[in-house]
């Protein structure tokens, strides 16, 4: 998990954050009943959608802190946050929940998703040519996070044959 230094400027602690987390990763997306072992929606495994409810606190946490980590992963991957402050005032602006605590990462995100200006003006630069298409940009950031969350799948689960 991201410390609050390497989160950058603001960033939440675990306490708040656990706090702020929906009660499920869940978004309503889900591929695993077409048989994927990762889902394309939320990013967990299968085994894990069918057993959260059952799971206790810190269960839950551990798949929260792997996604949260896995999607920082994947935002630096596509963008840099060059402004965190000029990010949570156009997020705020734009009425994104949690914006005063979000990482700055999952910040990035959700200010892509309701925002059609310009990166820069929200504090945000493309690591490519492609970052000047937002839907692109969400595009490869999601196909990073779900590709992250496999690779993670398959590096823990994976059977020798």
């Amino acid at each position: 998990m991201l410390d609050d230094a390497a989160a950058g400027e603001g960033a939440p602690g675990a306490a708040s954050r656990d706090a702020l987390r929906r009660r499920t990763p869940c978004v309503g997306v889900c591929s695993t009943t077409y048989g994927d072992l990762v889902c394309r929606g939320c990013k967990r495994f299968a085994h894990e959608i069918v057993g959260w409810n059952g799971y206790r606190e810190p269960q839950r946490r551990l798949v929260w802190v792997r996604l949260e980590d896995l999607l920082a992963q994947s935002v630096r991957a596509h963008l840099r946050v060059l402004d965190v402050p000029l990010l949570r005032q156009a997020a705020t602006a734009a009425g994104v929940p949690d914006a005063a605590t979000q990482s700055p990462e999952a910040l990035a995100v959700d200010v892509l998703r309701v925002r059609a200006d310009a990166l820069i003006a929200c504090g945000l630069a493309g690591r490519n040519a492609d970052a000047a298409d937002r839907r692109a940009l969400l595009a490869a950031i999601d196909g990073e996070f779900y590709a992250r969350s496999r690779a993670c799948y398959e590096a823990s689960f994976k059977m020798l044959t």
